[in-house]
């Protein structure tokens, strides 16, 4: 087994690599950088496969987001696995840090139908949605991953960025909902809880991700946050700064409230299922709750960019993962929601205490709650972001 808690998560990472505010300033930045000459049409940019020529690919992750050998850090079980039932070599880096970055890094050759070095990129829901609707990323090949078909969870089929499944794949999911520090104060069990209740003022933070912290709110409105009005998310907003107005909210974090929590500096927060499996491995104490209104269902999918030259090398390794087997190897070492059906049967194998963790597994009943957040235009990205910013003071 590996250790309960990572000095940095993959989630953490999102906002962590150059803190919130910086990050969101950057969000304010790029949200408009998808202008029309930056579009791409699949007729307009084409791209060669040389897999038939050329076995290998590159293939660009989170930090600590592959399982590794415990023993050996040079050895990554499933991708060595990979390699050895298909000869095709896989050069794997370590080099997205952060959604808004990477999409600096890269966006001025996929703009101009350039190759970027990567055959397969690992990036977030939203920014997903925002390179996809640039044209940047390339269209699979239903017949070549059918394990997919097969093995994706029915909750993420038919995303409104991606509805036939042919573009973006999950990685690995999570979930946004709430977590509170037992030995420091009562069970919580509402959004409206924590930004309201008097023993909490103070002690509790909220996210600096927009699309999970107001996701949250409007479903606690009786709202849904994939499909919602512009005066839906002022009503979100406006709970929001009445709880930062009257101090109920300490601060806005990345991934950073994990010690917090775990030492009892806070209460309780709005936080992702991932950190707070590995909080409560150290202290039972630390819980994650799924609030009755509902909880932020994200992934961080596997896509194909443009101009890449091992697009059915690619589709090999997507389909690889989607084997249940291979994703409970993953699901063993990075402690988010499994996105393949029949990985919780062959992680019994592996672990079953893991195998029966909700937060890994979720059953139906939590899926039924659980929403990706709607997919967003340029504009509505500026819009939001901006007014969000404004409200946690970025």
């Amino acid at each position: 087994m590996r250790t309960p808690l990572r000095p940095l998560t993959r989630r953490g990472l999102l906002r962590g690599a150059l803190g919130s505010a910086a990050l969101l300033a950057t969000a304010g930045a790029t949200a408009g950088c998808g202008t029309e000459g930056a579009q791409q049409t699949e007729a307009g940019c084409v791209s060669e496969d040389l897999s038939g020529a050329e076995r290998k690919l590159t293939f660009s992750n989170w930090p600590q987001y592959l399982d590794v050998d415990e023993s050996d850090a040079s050895k990554r079980p499933s991708l060595d696995g990979f390699v050895a039932s298909t000869g095709i070599q896989v050069t794997y880096t370590e080099d997205i840090n952060d959604n808004n970055e990477f999409f600096g890094k890269v966006q001025n050759q996929l703009a101009a139908c350039q190759g970027i070095g990567r055959d397969v990129i690992v990036l977030t829901d939203w920014m997903s949605a925002r390179m996809i609707r640039l044209g940047w990323i390339q269209k699979l090949d239903p017949a070549r991953i059918p394990n997919v078909a097969a093995n994706l969870l029915p909750s993420l089929l038919d995303r409104s960025f991606d509805p036939q499944n042919r573009i973006s794949i999950p990685w690995q999911s999570g979930l946004a909902g709430l977590a509170y520090h037992g030995g420091v104060t009562r069970e919580i069990r509402t959004v409206d809880e924590l930004l309201t209740r008097p023993d909490l003022k103070g002690r509790v933070t909220a996210l600096a991700e927009m699309r999970d912290t107001i996701g949250l709110l409007l479903q606690s409105n009786g709202h849904d946050p994939a499909n919602f009005t512009p005066a839906q998310f002022d009503d979100a907003l406006a709970k929001l700064k009445r709880a930062v107005d009257s101090g109920q909210i300490r601060r806005f974090t990345g991934n950073d409230y994990a010690p917090e929590l775990a030492k009892g500096d806070i209460a309780a927060c709005l936080g992702w299922s991932g950190d707070i499996i590995q909080l409560a491995a150290e202290n039972e104490k630390i819980r994650f709750v799924a609030p009755d209104s509902g909880v932020i269902l994200y992934s961080d999918n596997m896509m194909v960019p443009n101009k890449a030259t091992h697009r059915a090398n690619a589709e090999a390794l997507i389909d690889y993962y989607y084997q249940p087997a291979v994703a409970a190897k993953v699901a063993a070492y990075v402690n988010y929601i499994c996105p393949v059906r029949g990985a919780q049967a062959e992680m019994e194998k592996i672990d079953p205490k893991l195998a029966a963790n909700p937060l890994i597994f979720p059953d139906d009943a939590l899926l039924a709650r659980s929403k990706v957040f709607m997919t967003l235009d340029e504009k509505q990205e500026k819009e939001y972001e901006g007014k969000f910013q404004q409200v946690i003071g970025a």
